[in-house]
């Protein structure tokens, strides 16, 4: 009797089950490699007109820039090692600018540019700056014909100059007195006149925000220098803030004193003898309010020695309310619905900062929760938000 011929042994179940399942993964990876391709295509699409801007430790790349005028996006990547700002100057003036892009990571800056050349800033202050040519378009030729007339807006800018005097005035009262302080060797007594002098100084962030290098002198943070703290350029409130709360010192302090004396009365000068066209009048204030939201409030690191952020804030405050008080008669007239909404924003980031006091003062920022800060950045930003609606209302959407 012949042998039958062996059959091949088929496969155990646990290959066979092996063998289905690695089937199945590689289909289902094939379908994630699909969707992930799909949807960095749509992102590609998404942010198709954004301009790449890439900021290394010393550089911009590229560091010359053409975009038509209008409104225009720009996605900065910082590559650096420290968080940086970036900065679009019409001379010294700041049209745009984002600060705090951390290492690694990326923002996008929207800005509503007029045809010409600009100049930008690119992280740490000793970078050399870049251009940026804005071409005109027909849109952009049209809206130049399209401006309303500027006659309603003349009373609002005048007193709003006269804001800026008094304003000024009661700062270079306020910082001669902390260099006097300072001088007569009185570490208590500086301290102690630190902080109205730096209400002073935030009444006025909005408008003197746009003179670019002068502000930088005076309100620069050790970040934007390449040692730091140790930098010689380091100079201004903070330098000072640094010595007086941090190293407990005067030393060295008297010539950075009257240093900043000197600055803040040439920032007097500087802010009466630049115009502030209509359609800047409430965006230097939302610019201010968004830098506040998104940097300033989250993490502390305006006054990170002194710890007295609080009371910056609510000067921001006060500075927003007076324009809108200078707006209110034309909104009334045009635009009375938004008061409303602007009105309840300003009650509700007053609320918010009134409830972080102890003894009628401000709690130091340092014991401040994480909670209670993200509740006053949203305050902040809502009434951005709603002092973002007053430009279009009045004709002025998309001038500056």
């Amino acid at each position: 009797m012949s042998n039958p011929t062996p059959q091949p042994a088929s496969p155990p179940r646990a290959l066979r089950w092996a063998v289905a399942g690695s089937a199945v993964v590689m289909i289902a990876a094939g379908g994630l490699f699909y969707y992930a391709s799909q949807l960095a295509a749509t992102k590609r699409q998404t942010h198709q007109d954004e301009t790449v801007v890439t900021i290394h430790g010393h550089a911009c790349e590229p560091n010359a820039l053409t975009v038509a005028a209008g409104r225009a996006s720009f996605r900065i990547i910082n590559r650096s090692d420290r968080a940086v700002e970036w900065e679009i100057l019409d001379g010294v003036l700041v049209v745009e600018e984002r600060e705090n892009i951390a290492p690694g990571l990326s923002q996008v800056i929207n800005a509503n540019l007029l045809p010409g050349d600009y100049a930008i800033t690119c992280g740490l202050l000793s970078n050399p700056r870049g251009t940026l040519h804005v071409t005109p378009t027909a849109a952009s030729d049209a809206q130049a014909k399209a401006k309303p007339s500027m006659v309603a807006f003349i009373g609002p800018l005048s007193e709003f100059r006269v804001y800026l005097s008094s304003q000024a005035s009661a700062l270079i009262k306020a910082t001669t007195a902390l260099q006097q302080a300072i001088d007569a060797g009185d570490l208590a007594q500086a301290q102690a006149l630190y902080v109205p002098a730096r209400e002073a100084y935030q009444r006025l962030a909005a408008a003197s925000q746009r003179l670019a290098q002068l502000d930088n002198a005076i309100n620069a943070r050790a970040d934007y220098f390449e040692k730091r703290e140790q930098d010689p350029a380091f100079s201004g409130f903070h330098r000072l803030e640094y010595g007086l709360f941090q190293q407990r010192s005067l030393d060295g302090l008297a010539p950075l004193a009257q240093r900043l004396v000197s600055d803040v009365g040439t920032l007097k000068q500087q802010l009466l003898a630049q115009s502030l066209p209509p359609e800047q009048l409430v965006s230097i204030v939302v610019r201010n309010l968004n830098s506040l939201a998104d940097v300033r409030a989250v993490s502390g690191e305006e006054e990170r020695y002194s710890h007295i952020d609080l009371n910056g804030f609510a000067a921001n405050l006060d500075a927003a309310r007076k324009v809108v008080d200078l707006m209110r008669p034309l909104l009334s007239k045009s635009a009375a619905d938004l008061l409303p909404n602007i009105d309840t924003a300003l009650a509700a980031f007053e609320t918010a900062l009134d409830g972080l006091k102890v003894d009628g003062q401000f709690s130091r920022y340092d014991r401040v929760t994480a909670d209670q800060r993200k509740q006053i950045a949203d305050k902040a930003k809502v009434l951005a938000a709603a002092l973002d609606g007053i430009d279009p209302a009045l004709g002025l959407s998309g001038l500056q």
